[in-house]
């Protein structure tokens, strides 16, 4: 280890220039150990760039790299070329001869500094050169327009010569008061947010090339709290001239808001590159941790050279780094994450110790390796395993990501707790730290459903050569099976004996585990065990292009606009009858079946369902990728239901692929479930909307409300109009499948419903009438009645809804700005009549009855009763029936009355002509199909009375 003396100058006994002279000569020593440790590791072409960019900035020649104009800013303070320098600038352009400036002239250029991994322990051959150009504050805006234009082309000269340079300039002026020119001032760097941060990793790792030093070397770690002073001082008593120091500021303190921003940064990187971002994180966490009283690494590196501490081993950046972090580590007793720590230096160094160095001499970087992986006890082991991280694959993989996502989490909580305890949460901060709690939360949270990514930038390449799909019987539950996935190719007699890479419950759910961590690839050959279920190679083969197509890799980045908002569904592919040949019988005994029916929904005459299972892969906005499976009688509905609901109320939808790859129709099925899909959504909006669906010989409602999609299972088409028939919040369109009702005069009635109108609708079949009634709001009801005549048919009910209509007006307020719209009431007949199939409807004008015209005129009132029972009071042409009178004898005592008026005691029905709901209804909302159903209730007890009087 070089040690010198150490040096502690006093401002207040006056400073020796000698001893200041000493201090920068020491620093330039580093800073020369860092040069050529740099260039050592740089190709041929590459030194030539680092060698020359101090005299490209120096001087302005039409034939150099980076000529703009004679007047482009040019000139670095106290810079003179040597004569190497020169002969490589001489070999770049025969015709250049340098000319040294005469007098006085202005230096725009105040320093020139590199940052970034070279020079370190981390320098790789694609490592980057930040380059800070330091120039004069008063430099015009145009001026400094004409650099930026010389660092541009510059840097595209470097990359002809193999360099990746960025050119960042800064106005020290500016920057010593947190405001930049640059908002990123190296290519890893998050912007402004982090000023302290980043001047404390320019001070321990930049490399000088040029121009003036930095005036922070000089003042002594005692005295940073008092670095105005002291550097006033330096200046105003001449110990240092200006045009000899840059003052870039120092770092006497940190505010906390910095470790915030840095941390949040980090995370954010760590997300898709955990390993370079892991130091990072834990050195800020250590900053943090120390608030106020931080001791940042740049005033450690400091006092290590006023101390004569010079060994550049000691002194590297990244071996600062990882020194204090084992120092904070092993002080706190955290073992696991120590050893994190050091693969993540080990990796982030790349020299791999398990092989021999492709030079007969080692490198200094090798050296230093080798002796940091003694004092770790590594074994050769060890070694072996994180060279070949390149070749790790699951199992590996799986166990790293553990121990990375429990520290990206763990400074997640950190950072939240900092950001409470110090109060420093601003409204961006917390917006902040929620979002990226939500990154945080999409890439590594765990729930049901979720596909797991088990590898965030840990290895290249998980895929396999060869793979084994077996399904089995699960250990679960008896009748069940399980999916397994195995390395190699293995027969049925050897993959008992060996442990799966992965289990699951649904084949669906492991197919696309493996494409989301790229397990599988174009190249990767299966084996297949189907086992109980009716798999083929064909189909395993499409389903996982299926796959591929539907959710391309690599997943772009989740855009902050989208974790400000809840996840919501980008692209679903809908996979049916995986694994299932919904024919299987036919199959079977290889018969080919020929119907007309060829509905999937009501297949054949016997009206199959062959949608028997769907599985739904879902990729959300915040790149979750989520597996459902369904299964069961009402599969396809309970789908269909999820994926309305999880609909933004927005309007956006998602990109929907509907995929079947069965032995039988499955390109059939396929349409028919995209088109069934395709329906209902295009009904989903704002308006209470319900679609009506058949499968097999039973009927699905489903309820189109945003969020609130429901749907209702009814077995046969008499539960169906029973629950048509339930009263309406509000209007509600009804939307039938292309295949629901067939042949029924429903499949007519039902679509044409509209809003503020009632809808009579009669079909005559013999001696009988069917009459429906769609009211204003779309309730159904419908009634067999015997049948004499229309006018006898229609007659009753156009009565009994005009009666309806005017209690309803009668109920209304008349100085009311927006008056509800008269209802209007329209007349159908369904043709032709029975036994052929109803095919259209023709309007009908209302009957027309004499006013004069008398009739037998039945009013009913209904008032509420205890127990949920009614009380019922009948007027027959203005006489009283009441119970209070007749008790259960009511409506015999009605009917005989009734028989009596009549001329030869004839038993045809009886019809109520007019009701009072209001002490039932109130002042709420008083539908027609309410009226409608005690209408049907009170005829149908008055007319068994009547039959049997």
């Amino acid at each position: 280890m070089t040690r010198t003396q150490e040096i502690r100058p006093d401002i207040n006994d006056g400073i020796d220039r000698k001893v200041l002279a000493q201090l920068r000569a020491r620093f330039l020593q580093v800073n020369g150990g860092r040069l050529d440790r740099a260039m050592q590791a740089l190709s041929t072409r590459q030194q030539l760039v680092l060698r020359l960019l101090p005299l490209l900035f120096h001087v302005n020649h039409p034939l150099l790299p980076g000529y703009v104009s004679g007047t482009a800013p040019a000139g670095l303070s106290g810079f003179e070329p040597d004569e190497a320098i020169l002969a490589e600038a001489i070999r770049l352009t025969r015709s250049f001869t340098y000319k040294p400036r005469r007098g006085n002239p202005p230096m725009p250029i105040h320093g020139l500094f590199l940052m970034g991994s070279l020079g370190t322990v981390a320098q790789a051959e694609q490592s980057d050169m930040d380059l800070w150009v330091c120039h004069d504050p008063l430099l015009p805006a145009a001026a400094v327009a004409e650099l930026r234009r010389k660092c541009d082309l510059l840097e595209a000269w470097a990359a002809t010569q193999g360099a990746e340079a960025h050119c960042f300039l800064v106005d020290p002026a500016r920057f010593t008061l947190g405001d930049r020119e640059d908002a990123q001032l190296t290519s890893d760097d998050c912007g402004t947010t982090q000023h302290y941060l980043l001047l404390d990793e320019f001070y321990r790792t930049a490399i000088w090339l040029g121009g003036r030093t930095p005036l922070w070397w000089l003042v002594p770690v005692y005295e940073e709290a008092s670095y105005a002073s002291y550097t006033q001082a330096l200046l105003g008593k001449r110990f240092v001239r200006g045009e000899e120091v840059l003052d870039l500021g120092n770092l006497a303190r940190i505010p906390p808001s910095e470790f915030i921003g840095a941390g949040m940064w980090q995370l954010f990187k760590g997300i898709e590159s955990p390993y370079k971002s892991v130091l990072k994180l834990l050195l800020t966490e250590v900053y943090a941790s120390e608030h106020p009283k931080v001791e940042c690494l740049s005033l450690r590196f400091k006092q290590a050279v006023f101390a004569g501490r010079l060994d550049l081993d000691e002194l590297d950046p990244y071996i600062v780094v990882y020194r204090r972090l084992e120092e904070y580590l092993t002080a706190r007793g955290e073992r696991e994450r120590l050893e994190l720590i050091r693969r993540c230096l080990y990796l982030k160094v790349n020299k791999k110790l398990s092989s021999p160095p492709r030079h007969r001499a080692k490198s200094w970087q090798r050296l230093l390796l080798e002796r940091l992986t003694g004092e770790w006890n590594w074994s050769p082991r060890d070694l072996a395993m994180l060279d070949s991280r390149s070749q790790w694959k699951v199992r590996q993989v799986s166990a790293e990501r553990r121990a990375l996502v429990n520290e990206l989490t763990y400074s997640y909580r950190f950072l939240s707790q900092f950001a409470r305890t110090e109060q420093t949460g601003s409204q961006l901060n917390s917006r902040d730290l929620g979002v990226l709690g939500r990154r945080l939360y999409a890439a590594f949270e765990r729930k049901a459903g979720k596909i797991e990514f088990i590898n965030p930038g840990i290895a290249p390449d998980l895929a396999e050569d060869t793979l084994t799909l077996v399904n089995s019987p699960s250990p679960e539950a008896e009748g069940e099976t399980q999916w397994a996935l195995y390395n190699g190719s293995l027969n049925g007699q050897e993959w008992p004996d060996f442990a799966p890479l992965k289990r699951a419950r649904e084949l669906i759910e492991l197919l696309a585990w493996c494409h989301r961590n790229g397990v599988i690839d174009s190249s990767t050959r299966l084996s297949l065990h189907p086992g109980s279920s009716d798999l083929t190679e064909f189909e395993l083969s499409n389903l996982l292009s299926s796959l591929q197509q539907a959710i391309p890799l690599p997943l772009p980045t989740v855009s902050e606009d989208a974790l400000l908002h809840a996840a919501e569904p980008a692209t679903v592919l809908l996979l049916v009858n995986v694994g299932i040949d919904p024919l299987k019988a036919h199959s079977q005994l290889n018969v080919h079946m020929t119907t007309g029916r060829t509905d999937s929904l009501g297949y054949s005459g016997v009206r199959e369902n062959l949608v028997l299972t769907l599985d739904q892969l879902s990729l959300n906005s915040w790149n979750e990728l989520l597996v459902s499976r369904y299964d069961g009688p009402h599969a396809l509905l309970d789908c269909l239901r999820d994926f309305l609901n999880s609909l933004p109320a927005d309007g956006r939808r998602p990109n929907l692929r509907v995929r079947c790859f069965c032995r039988n129709r499955a390109a059939a099925i396929a349409q028919r479930v995209e088109e069934l899909f395709s329906d209902a959504l295009s009904h989903l909006g704002e308006q209470h909307q319900r679609y009506l669906l058949q499968v097999q010989q039973h009927y699905h409602v489903l309820e189109l409300q945003p969020g609130q999609v429901s749907h209702a299972a009814l077995g046969d088409l008499p539960a169906l109009i029973e629950h048509l028939g339930e009263e309406q919040p509000d209007y509600s369109p009804l939307h039938l499948d292309r295949y629901a009702l067939e042949g029924e005069d429903l499949a007519l009635i039902l679509p044409i419903g509209r809003p503020d109108c009632i809808q009579v609708f009669y079909r005559l079949d013999g001696q009988q009438a069917e009459l429906s009634v769609l009211d204003e709001y779309n309730a159904l009801w419908r009634q067999r009645l015997p049948y004499r005549d229309e006018q006898s048919l229609l007659t009753p009910l156009q009565r009994f809804l005009q009666s309806v209509l005017y209690r309803r007006n009668a109920l209304l307020p008349l100085d009311s700005p927006l008056p509800p719209a008269a209802l209007d009431v329209l007349y159908y007949e369904v043709l032709p009549a029975p036994p052929q199939r109803a095919k259209h409807l023709e309007r009908r004008a209302p009957p027309q009855a004499p006013v004069s015209h008398p009739f037998y005129d039945v009013q009913a009132i209904v008032e509420p009763a205890d127990n949920a029972r009614v009380h019922v009071t009948l007027y027959c042409n203005h006489r009283e029936f009441s119970e209070l009178e007749y008790g259960h004898e009511l409506f015999s005592a009605v009917a005989r009355h009734i028989l009596a008026q009549r001329r030869e005691a004839e038993r045809y029905p009886c019809y109520i002509t007019d009701l009072d709901l209001s002490r039932i209804l109130g002042d709420g909302h008083a539908q027609t199909i309410h009226y409608l159903r005690y209408k049907t209730e009170l005829e149908t007890a008055l007319n068994s009375a009547l039959q049997s009087a």
